[in-house]
This record gives C-alpha cells, sequence and structure tokens, in this order.
C-alpha cells in the first residue's frame, strides 16, 4: 500500500482528535498560569499564560479550517476548499506563534531591566509542574494519533512531508510547551533561590525565542503546502506502474501531480497511444487507467488524462498543450 493510501482513511479524525486533547489541555493550563501570575509576579509565568493562550487559539483555528475545508466544490472553486486548511495553518504559524513569542521577548526584557522578587513562590512552581504533566498527556495522544501515519519515517520526515498540517502542528505546539515549561521551571526556581528576579526574565525571554523559532519552522513548511506540493516519489512511482501495467499504453511522456488538499491530490498526464485508434478505444483505456491509479494511490481524485503519440526524434511534448480527455472523477 502506497503512503497516500495508509494515511488517507483517518488522518482526519486522528487530527481532529489530537486537537480537541491539546485544545482542552491548553486552555485549561492557561487559566492556572494567569493566576500564578496574578499572585506571583512572575513574568515567565506570564509568558507561559500568552503561549497556552495562543496554542488554545491555534486549536480552534485549526478545526475551524478542516471544517471549512469540507465545503463542495462550486464555480468560483472548482477544485473545492481543501487548501484551506494550509491556509489557517499558515496562520497559526506565522501570526500566533509570532505575536506570543514577540510578546515573551518583551515581557522578558522588561523584567531584565526592571527585576522584582517573585510572591507566593510555591505556587508558580506547582503550577509550572502541573502543567508538565498535563502538556505531556497531550504530547502523548498528538503521538499516538500520528504513528499510523508516520508508519516507517522518522519523525522528522513526518513533519516534513506530512501533507494534513493539523497533526505536525500539534506535535510541534506540544513539544515547544515542553521546552517552555522546562525554561520557565528553571528561571522561576533559580530566582526564588538567589533572590534575583533577572533569572524569571532570563526565563522569559528563552521562551519567546522558542516561540519565534516554532513559527519559523511551522512557517517554512506550511509555505511549501500553501505554494503547492506534488506526490511523494513513492506514490509517483505508484501512479506511473498504474498506467503501465494494464498495456494500454507503453510510455508515460510526462506526469504531473499537485495536492489540492490533505487527501485530494492531483494527476495530470500526457500517455503515448499507437497512431489510428479510435476514439472510443482511447476513451475506454483512459477509463481503466483511471481505475488503476485511484486504486494505487486512493487520494488520486482528480485525474486529467491526455494521448498523445510519441515521436522520440521529437522528445516529450510541451505541458502546456490544452487537448485534454478527462475521465470520470
Amino acid at each position: 500500500m502506497t503512503e497516500a493510501a495508509e494515511g488517507s482513511a483517518t488522518a482526519e479524525g486522528s487530527s481532529t482528535r489530537a486537537i480537541i486533547a491539546a485544545f482542552a489541555a491548553n486552555l485549561g493550563i492557561a487559566i492556572t498560569k494567569f493566576i500564578a501570575w496574578g499572585f506571583s509576579g512572575s513574568s515567565s509565568m506570564l509568558a507561559e499564560g500568552v503561549h497556552s493562550l495562543a496554542d488554545s487559539c491555534n486549536q480552534v483555528l485549526l478545526l475551524v479550517g478542516g471544517n471549512r475545508a469540507k465545503r463542495a466544490a462550486d464555480r468560483e472553486h472548482p477544485f473545492g476548499y481543501g487548501r484551506e486548511r494550509f491556509v489557517y495553518a499558515f496562520v497559526v504559524s506565522i501570526i500566533l506563534f509570532s505575536v506570543g513569542g514577540v510578546f515573551s521577548i518583551y515581557e522578558g526584557i522588561e523584567k531584565i531591566a526592571h527585576p522584582h522578587p517573585i510572591e507566593v513562590w510555591w505556587l508558580p512552581l506547582l503550577v509550572l509542574v502541573i502543567s508538565i504533566c498535563l502538556e505531556s498527556f497531550s504530547l502523548r495522544t498528538a503521538i499516538r494519533e500520528s504513528k499510523p501515519h508516520k508508519t516507517t519515517r522518522s519523525w522528522f520526515a513526518f513533519i516534513r512531508r506530512a501533507k494534513a498540517p493539523e497533526l505536525p502542528i500539534v506535535l510541534l505546539e506540544d513539544v515547544a510547551a515542553l521546552i517552555g515549561l522546562t525554561f520557565a521551571l528553571i528561571g522561576v526556581s533559580v530566582a526564588i533561590i538567589t533572590g534575583d528576579g533577572v533569572w524569571d526574565g532570563i526565563g522569559t525571554v528563552f521562551i519567546g525565542a522558542l516561540l519565534v523559532v516554532v513559527a519559523i519552522v511551522l512557517g517554512i513548511e506550511t509555505k511549501s503546502l500553501l505554494v503547492g506540493e506534488g506526490a511523494s516519489d513513492a506514490d509517483a512511482a505508484a501512479i506511473e506502474n498504474a498506467i503501465l501495467s494494464g498495456g494500454e499504453t507503453d510510455r508515460v511522456i510526462h506526469l504531473k501531480t499537485l495536492y489540492l488538499g490533505p487527501e485530494e491530490l492531483m494527476v495530470a498526464a500526457k500517455i503515448a497511444q499507437p497512431a489510428g485508434r479510435s476514439l472510443g478505444d482511447v476513451a475506454a483505456s483512459i477509463d481503466a487507467i483511471e481505475a488503476r491509479v485511484r486504486a494505487a494511490v486512493p487520494v488520486a481524485r482528480v485525474i486529467y488524462l491526455e494521448p498523445d503519440v510519441f515521436h522520440e526524434d521529437a522528445g516529450p511534448a510541451a505541458p502546456t498543450e490544452t487537448i485534454v480527455i478527462k475521465g470520470e472523477d
């Protein structure tokens, strides 16, 4: 089974479960962090509260994007709205993470410039320890839901190559949250031990820098999806093999693929046909090829095949020709 076939059936359900688990954890954590900040005056707690609040807003946007992407195609958007999930993921990665990161860096610099001791010292420590436990639960849920779609790839390759953006975003959010909580715990602990609030500010700056780094990484990945990514090498090979395996054609002159949404791949190919074949025979060949391509790569839902006569001396025909036969979708 191909990479796309393995992940297409349950990716949406897994993403939704991971998002809801992360939202519930982050909203509760954000409230407790803001309460701890109000009593202790710790800038690290304020930065972490903003971080968790941003994460909660992120999850809401991902759910909204997933829901809007389900709308049916219309005249204005003939290929549907599947790529809205990429748009909302890009908004999450750039705007909310960047805003949270810049705010945290500003707050940390202010605390370094005007340090003050932490009040009610035990409260922020208690909240941070509880938050680490809750974030660990959220991360465990995200890992469990991602494993069936990761298959044999490394986690780095999964984040780099996944077409559904929600699971990689939740994974990175949870990892960033745990690292940020560690920064906050170290900064607050050293500030309590030394009585110097500067360390609290330093921890806050590290949290802000972490958020900015995550924003950059997610921005790069979602930008690639927005620009338009094609099928993986494995799926492209499976598509080409499906085209050739029935004997209707002996050559794929050129093949183009593009993801219209996380679970919808467009395939356009120019295929060689013997000169003099009747239109009815060509149409039957295209129908058979389409059926094999969809069986091999189920996410290949929009398929355009153009028959042509291949000439060795002329080379591949230009991909801008417009004589196209479209099979049944």
